[in-house]
C-alpha cells in the first residue's frame, strides 16, 4: 500500500478543505469497510486520507412529521435497528439485514453503501474501471457471469454494487451533498448514481471535492420492500435485487416504482413495469406480468443471461412482500 497523509477533522467545513478537486489524490474514509480494500488493491493510492468519524454532524438518524433523515456516517446497523426505519422503510431494512455480515453492517455506513466501487473483478485487479485493454473492453468475451444486463451498451460493464441505492430510489430519497465553502445541493437518488463514460470519471454525481452528507426520505405511506437473490446468506453480493414502493388503496396500486439492483452499472428504474401495475391490485398474475415486463430491452452478455430470469422473480416476489398478497387472481 503506498504511503499516505491521515486526517481527522472535527468538522465538515474542515474536511471539506482538507478534499483535492482531482478524483483519486485524497479519498474519504467513512466506514472503511470498501476503501481500504481498494487501497489495497491499488484500485485508489490517494496522497491522503480525510476521515469522517469524529464529525458528529454527519451521524444519526432525524424524525419529524414530513420525513425521516439519515446522516452519512450513520451505521448501517443503527438504520436497520431503527424503528420508525423498520416500520415505514422495511424495504431499507431488507436490504442491509441480506449484507450478511455482523462486521460489515456494525462499521459500514450509509453515505460510504451509496458511494462504494464496483466489485468488477476485471476493475479490482488493475484492469480499470471500464476494464479495457487496448481499447477493447475484456468484458464481452471474458467472464461477465456477474456483470450487466442493462446499461452494457456503452464502456461500462460492471454493476452498481450499491446494497441502498435501487431501495432509496424506489421510497423517492433525496440526498444532500455540500461542497467547498459549504455550497449545498439536493439530488434526487435517482439521479445520485451514474454510469461513467472514462476512467477519470466514478459511478456518483459527487465532485472528488463534495461529500454526501445526509439522505432524507418522506413519509408517503409507501408500501415497499427489497427482494435480493443471493448465492449465499454470509457476506456476499446479490445475483440481482428488486426494490418496489406503491401506494396501495382499495387494493389498487398508484406512483409505482420498480427498481432492479446488480444488473446494471446504477440501480435501474423500470417505469414499464411499474406501469403494469397501476390501478390494479398486487395479485400472483399481476406481479408476474410485472416481473416480465421488468426485464424488457435487457441485454445480457454471453455468460449472465441466467440473471433474466432472477431479476424477473425478485421483481414479483419484492412485490407480493410489499402488499402482503399471495393471491393468485
Amino acid at each position: 500500500m503506498k504511503p499516505y497523509e491521515y486526517a481527522r477533522p472535527n468538522d465538515l467545513d474542515e474536511a471539506l478543505a482538507l478534499l483535492s478537486d482531482t478524483w483519486g489524490e485524497t479519498e474519504i474514509l467513512a466506514g472503511g469497510t470498501d476503501l481500504i480494500t481498494c487501497m489495497k488493491q491499488h484500485v485508489t493510492e490517494p496522497s491522503r486520507l480525510v476521515s469522517l468519524r469524529d464529525i458528529e454532524a454527519l451521524r444519526g438518524i432525524t424524525v419529524d412529521d414530513e420525513s425521516v433523515s439519515i446522516g452519512a456516517m450513520t451505521t448501517l446497523a443503527d438504520v436497520a435497528a431503527h424503528a420508525e426505519v423498520r416500520t415505514l422503510y422495511p424495504a431499507i431494512v431488507t436490504a442491509i439485514e441480506g449484507i450478511g455480515a455482523a462486521q460489515m453492517v456494525n462499521a459500514g455506513t450509509v453515505g460510504g453503501d451509496c458511494c462504494q466501487r464496483p466489485r468488477c473483478w476485471y476493475f479490482r485487479t488493475e484492469n480499470g474501471l471500464l476494464a479495457q485493454a487496448n481499447g477493447e473492453s475484456l468484458v464481452p468475451d471474458g467472464d461477465n457471469r456477474y456483470h450487466a444486463i442493462f446499461g452494457n451498451e456503452a464502456a461500462a460493464h460492471f454493476v452498481s454494487p450499491s446494497s441502498l441505492g435501487p431501495a432509496l430510489i424506489a421510497l423517492g430519497a433525496e440526498m444532500f451533498i455540500t461542497g467547498p465553502g459549504g455550497a449545498t445541493r439536493t439530488v434526487p437518488a435517482g439521479d445520485f448514481f451514474k454510469r461513467p463514460e472514462s476512467e477519470a470519471e466514478r459511478e456518483t454525481v459527487l465532485a472528488p471535492n463534495e461529500i454526501l452528507v445526509a439522505i432524507r426520505i418522506l413519509k408517503l405511506g409507501l408500501k415497499n420492500a427489497t427482494y435480493e437473490v443471493r448465492h449465499r446468506a454470509g457476506l456476499d453480493w446479490p445475483y440481482a435485487t428488486a426494490s418496489v414502493a406503491f401506494a396501495y388503496d382499495d387494493e389498487k396500486v398508484s406512483a409505482a416504482r420498480v427498481v432492479l439492483g446488480h444488473v446494471a452499472p446504477t440501480p435501474w428504474s423500470v417505469p414499464d413495469a411499474a406501469a403494469k401495475l397501476e390501478g390494479s391490485a398486487v395479485t400472483e398474475k399481476h406481479a408476474a406480468a410485472c416481473g416480465e415486463a421488468a426485464i424488457g430491452g435487457a441485454t445480457p452478455l454471453s455468460k449472465n443471461g441466467y440473471k433474466l430470469q432472477l431479476a424477473r422473480t425478485a421483481v414479483k416476489r419484492a412485490l407480493l412482500a410489499a402488499a402482503g398478497s399471495t393471491k393468485e387472481a
